[in-house]
């Protein structure tokens, strides 16, 4: 019995050894280097590790903002015309107890960024990571900070002349108006905390509950262009044909086959550029969305000689005026012959 247990006990460690060599000798991959684990690992947690080296003023936020972040938040973060309002619901009472009221008393019902995140983390991780929309990751350190810092300007947290770093966020985070706010007595947070589910746990012979269906209301069917033409080019969101009568198309089930995504279209290039670079958000084929839509502009520069360079360097550098005041970002990170090729196609109306 020993002498077995001791044979077993051998051939677990030279086992263990092969495996070591193995791993060594890369026939198991290799460790990532420094490098390859900070360019994966950029989030920002709360306590802000992970928070890069670094500042920016609000001067500079109101610049960044003004260029890439008003034309979908507006000028003053109020906007509710693609998200809803970043800044609005909060007092200085609030920021004193770190608790915003109106989301107990019901007296703001639509509530804005400021009014429920506690964290300030949250913002910068969020706002390095995604936006702009039309271009995420694109802002650099300083520009992410200055823009941070801005938003909660407009929101009277900061003052007008304030410089937000690596070395002072902690004592910012202390004047969230929601700071407080986070609740931990869920079964996210807590295995044993309260469930926010009401289902039955079931894993066999479950029932099949009814289809849940959903359609928009008719006063805000077409308020936005046609939805089936926005769909972005990845993910399950289907967008239906809002310039047809509700009558005349069946419901959305949201099941199972509804969820998956759609199959691949096969699109020319003008088409899939205007896509990846999120101008569909905010431009329809035919009407207005927040800005202008395509077959608009094709119209108002029918007959204009330098029409191309025109909006060519319109939609290189952004701005706002010609169309109303809410500006258009600037898409700096696109190349000139993609900026030109999506220009040409709108011109000629998009065909």
């Amino acid at each position: 019995m020993f002498r077995s247990t001791k044979s077993l006990l051998m051939l677990l460690l030279a086992l263990a050894g092969s495996v070591a060599a193995a791993t060594d000798l890369g026939n198991l991959g290799r460790r990532a280097t420094d490098k390859e684990i900070a360019a994966w690992d950029i989030d920002v947690r709360p306590d802000f590790k992970g928070l890069p080296k670094g500042s920016g003023t609000t001067a500079k936020g109101l610049l960044v903002w003004e260029s890439k972040c008003a034309s979908c938040h507006g000028v003053f973060g109020e906007s509710n015309e693609v998200f809803t309002p970043i800044v609005g619901g909060t007092t200085p009472e609030d920021i004193k107890r770190g608790r915003v009221e109106a989301l107990t008393s019901g007296k703001q019902p639509q509530k804005t960024t400021l009014m429920k995140v506690a964290t300030v983390s949250t913002l910068w991780d969020y706002i390095n990571r995604a936006m702009p929309w039309t271009a995420p990751k694109s802002l650099t350190t300083e520009e992410v900070y200055s823009v941070v810092a801005y938003i909660l300007n407009m929101g009277e947290i900061l003052p007008d002349d304030f410089t937000l770093s690596d070395k002072n966020i902690a004592d910012v985070q202390k004047l969230m108006p929601n700071r407080n706010g986070m609740v931990t007595n869920h079964g996210m947070w807590d295995i044993k905390g309260k469930p926010d589910v009401k289902s039955v746990a079931c894993m066999k012979d479950c029932p099949v509950s009814a289809e849940i269906r959903s359609t928009l209301p008719a006063v805000s069917r077409n308020a936005h262009g046609n939805i089936a033409l926005q769909n972005r080019t990845f993910g399950a969101t289907r967008g239906v044909d809002t310039t047809k009568s509700a009558s005349t198309l069946p419901l959305v089930a949201m099941n199972v086959a509804n969820l998956a995504p759609a199959a691949p279209v096969t699109e020319n290039k003008a088409l899939s550029l205007a896509k990846q670079n999120a101008c569909v958000v905010c431009h329809g084929m035919t009407s207005k969305i927040v800005g202008p839509g395509f077959a608009e502009i094709a119209a108002k520069y029918k007959d204009h000689p330098g029409a191309v360079s025109t909006l060519v360097a319109k939609v290189k550098a952004g701005g706002s005026g010609v169309w109303g005041a809410i500006p258009m970002p600037s898409h700096e990170h696109m190349k000139d012959e993609d900026i030109k090729t999506l220009v040409v196609w709108i011109l000629a109306g998009t065909k």
